[in-house]
């Protein structure tokens, strides 16, 4: 029986890590040791005071369909978080309560960029960023990014490779999969970059809360009442499973969303909306502070480790939970690129870690990255087997 396809989905390529992840799978069940580090997930649970909220609610009989752009508490909730973190005004009107930060980005695309429409992404970058563009038909301005602009994109790329047909730029800060974060005065010079091309910045803060060394991403809205932001309740909050994003949007374009989110998901969850009440409350935040230092401490120990076994880390990382490496020092005729090497470490040694292939073209075949996402002991354990393998 042959089938046939829409031709959008030609464009949609699958995340390579999940190959990884699947072989990974195979080989526990046959019984082998896996150590993960490929996926970007913490691996703690949602703290106790939000899963007891979400049981709450289904034990009152909340399982009914919220207001597309969610319930009204949540999107204040998110407006006074603004306020006490950022020292930002945000009117809860201008809060857009999504199903994963990956509906924010649904809305963003659908709403902004039109057919055959450009929208400016960092490579290396995270790779469904130019997927959902193709998705609704647009179109990718990749520009490629090193240690030289701290793997982000700057004012000076906008100025040099912004063209007719580019309408928005979409920057991470922390970034995955470089862990690197925009300054105040780079966030400053990026949006009025943009804006002096007649264009729209979308900055992704997904990672925002996980930030080390002392230093604290600024966020966009703190420079640039017209940027569009992009949060989530996943990895900060640790409520991955939950499905629970945001996204703030300037004066105006709160009806345009609203038309959208009815159409293309109706609403976010209902339970994961009540949970999130509690993920404010200062109990809650005491915990994940906690959860924050320790991310800090599995960086510091990893960092060292993995630059003696030959892999080239330029810039420390100071936000998300991973480390983007350069492996080119390690390929040989039996192991000629990451994801090749990828491979062999994780039936050789038991460590499952991403090949660059998945963020982008530039460099791709000679990076990979780690994620910190599993304890310290395991993290050494993993340091250890790729050493004896290599």
């Amino acid at each position: 029986m042959s089938h046939s396809y829409a031709k959008r989905t030609d464009a949609i390529a699958p995340f390579h890590v999940m190959a990884i992840l699947a072989e990974a799978k195979q080989l526990e069940a046959q019984g082998q040791d896996i150590i993960h580090m490929e996926v970007g997930e913490p691996d703690f649970t949602t703290p106790s005071p939000i899963t007891e909220a979400g049981i709450k609610s289904l034990e009152a009989g909340k399982t009914h369909y919220t207001p597309a752009l969610g319930l009204a508490e949540l999107r204040q909730a998110i407006a006074n978080w603004y306020q006490h973190r950022y020292k930002v005004a945000i009117s809860s009107e201008r809060v857009v309560v999504t199903p994963g930060a990956s509906g924010a980005l649904l809305l963003v695309m659908g709403a902004l960029l039109e057919k055959g429409k450009k929208v400016m992404l960092a490579d290396p970058g995270y790779p469904c960023n130019k997927h959902f563009a193709k998705f609704v038909e647009g179109q990718v301005n990749s520009i490629a990014v090193d240690a030289s602009s701290q793997y982000q994109l700057s004012a000076h790329h906008v100025e040099n490779y912004w063209d007719a047909d580019t309408s928005m730029a979409l920057v991470a800060s922390p970034s995955n999969p470089t862990g690197t974060v925009l300054t105040k005065a780079e966030l400053i010079a990026l949006a009025n970059a943009v804006k002096s091309k007649s264009g729209h910045l979308v900055v992704d803060e997904i990672y925002h809360g996980l930030t080390y060394d002392g230093f604290d991403a600024p966020s966009a809205l703190q420079v640039d009442d017209q940027a569009f932001v992009i949060n989530s309740f996943s990895k900060f909050f640790g409520m991955t499973g939950w499905r629970l994003g945001w996204l703030i949007v300037p004066e105006g374009y709160t009806e345009v969303m609203d038309r959208l989110a009815q159409n293309l998901y109706l609403a976010a969850p209902t339970m994961s909306q009540y949970a999130a009440l509690a993920a404010f409350q200062q109990n809650t935040l005491d915990i994940l502070e906690q959860r924050r230092h320790l991310f800090e401490q599995r960086r510091n120990i990893l960092l060292p480790l993995v630059k003696e076994l030959g892999f080239k880390v330029p810039i420390t990382p100071q936000g998300a939970f991973y480390l983007y490496a350069d492996c080119s020092a390690l390929l040989n005729d039996k192991t000629p690129d990451s994801m090749a090497l990828s491979k062999h470490l994780l039936y050789q040694a038991g460590v499952a870690i991403t090949p660059g292939l998945d963020f982008g073209q530039y460099q791709a075949e000679q990076h990979c990255r780690f994620a910190y996402t599993t304890d310290e002991s395991r993290l050494i354990e993993a340091m250890e087997r790729i050493r004896k393998v290599l």
